[in-house]
């Protein structure tokens, strides 16, 4: 397999990533700055920490039903990529997202 186009976009996806953590890191600092209560600075973070676990739950059901659509395209045979093959994997990905959505409209 012939990937040399790999790294520069793996490279920007790592650059935009480090600029996101600063990005987070400054304005948590400028938070302890301003002088904001211990109570307001906890209920944020734990707010974040929730967001995280939702976010990894959201895209672990969509891997897992896309993950299910390639399964189901390797049963069926399929070996070009048709209509039929795109439309498999977005209904993969759409029932990854009701799936989700389902979760946390439960809690």
């Amino acid at each position: 397999m012939n990937t040399p186009f790999l790294v520069p976009i793996v490279l920007f996806v790592c650059i935009a990533y480090v600029i996101k953590l600063l990005i987070e890191a400054r304005l948590r600092i400028l938070m302890l700055r301003a002088g904001s209560t211990d109570e307001l600075i906890r209920s944020i973070l734990d707010g974040e920490a929730v967001q995280r676990r939702y976010a990894s739950l959201r895209s672990g059901i969509t891997l897992i039903a896309l993950a299910a659509g390639f399964a189901l395209i390797e049963v069926i045979g399929w070996d070009d990529i048709t209509p039929g093959v795109i439309a498999v994997l977005a209904a993969a990905v759409g029932a990854g997202n009701l799936a989700y959505f389902a979760l946390t409209n439960r809690r």
